[in-house]
């Protein structure tokens, strides 16, 4: 029998985890709390770790896990920012991801977010709730005309892009790498500081590296159009939130949907609704009636979650029986 010790894992993950199991000779170990140099001990004799997003899966921690028995993380996610690789590689350890895991569901979210903001659907909400149906305030702008700047073109970027595209608006994108299907949907690849001084609306959907980030920062702000509307739901560290703030306050900012944050790990896929948010930073952009929050949700559908159990068993699968999976980060 193969022990899997699961971190961050939520009754969503075990659902689907447990759906997918079918006739493999598994044990899960599931634990809700974040794998850390004081939890990984809870790994003992697994060999194989399933992390997300947030697990610190620094060289510390890699050492614990492998003298505890671990051979293979089995990352349940596409980033692998907080894993040292190089830490891996020494402690002969494989690491393994998810690398695409539902791109239209963050697609669609990424879109939401951008509704919700123009048409300030969370406000009209709350004042219906409350039997207020004025509509002061409430004036939004089509989409339709409008010029959209998106930063990274992989499957969720071009998932994105698809739906940009059927609100008419105009596509400029950005990527080290040209995508054919941006270009075969009438996209134009520029400079980032032609996106800046452009659009409208930007989106990120890059991953994180030390190129990255906080790519987006106070000189990269000063450079937009004033009221921009900016998305992030790649990874909250492309984002510089302190210069965020002060963009928001200028009017620079017009609107900011966030659903990653880049000191999530202390806040997110947690309730922390009797706590006391000792984090000034996100107090403050949460306090700005412009600013949505949504707690790394985007990835978050039933679709999304049964490709995650699927394609994480299957590399599990490939591992033990000496194959490769192609979602290796270890050569």
């Amino acid at each position: 029998m193969l022990n899997i010790a699961f971190f961050s894992a939520k009754s969503y993950d075990e659902a689907s985890f447990n759906k997918i199991k079918n006739h493999r000779d598994f044990e899960f170990h599931y634990h809700d709390f974040r794998l850390t140099s004081k939890t990984a001990k809870m790994a003992q004799g697994c060999e194989v770790v399933c992390a997300f997003v947030n697990d610190d899966l620094s060289a510390p921690v890699l050492k614990q896990l492998s003298l505890g028995g671990t051979r293979l993380i089995a990352m349940r996610c596409a980033g692998f920012d907080k894993v040292d690789l190089e830490a891996a590689k020494e402690l002969g350890l494989q690491v393994v991801r998810v690398p695409a895991y539902s791109p239209e569901a963050v697609a669609e979210h990424t879109v939401g977010m951008m509704m919700c903001l123009n048409r300030r659907l969370h406000k009209a909400y709350q004042r219906t709730r409350d039997a207020n149906f004025n509509l002061e305030g409430l004036v939004g702008f089509n989409f339709h005309g409008k010029t959209v700047g998106v930063v990274g073109t992989g499957k969720i970027g071009i998932a994105t892009m698809c739906i940009f595209k059927g609100l008419g608006m105009e596509l400029l994108c950005y990527d080290p790498y040209e995508n054919p299907l941006a270009l075969e949907m009438g996209a134009r690849y520029c400079s980032l500081e032609e996106i800046y001084a452009n659009a409208d609306v930007i989106s990120l959907h890059c991953p994180m590296s030390e190129e990255n980030y906080h790519l987006l920062n106070e000189k990269a702000f000063s450079q937009m159009k004033d009221g921009v509307m900016i998305i992030n739901t790649s990874r909250g560290e492309l984002l510089d939130s302190v210069a965020a703030i002060e963009a928001l306050k200028q009017g620079k900012i017009g609107a900011l949907g966030l659903d990653v944050y880049d000191n999530e790990k202390d806040l997110f896929f947690q309730d922390k609704s009797n706590d006391v948010i000792v984090d000034d930073v996100f107090r403050r952009l949460s306090a700005c009636h412009n600013v949505l929050f949504t707690g790394h949700q985007a990835f978050l559908t039933h679709e999304a979650l049964n490709n995650i159990a699927s394609v994480t068993l299957n590399n599990v699968d490939a591992f033990f029986a000496g194959n490769a999976s192609g979602n290796e980060l270890i050569n």
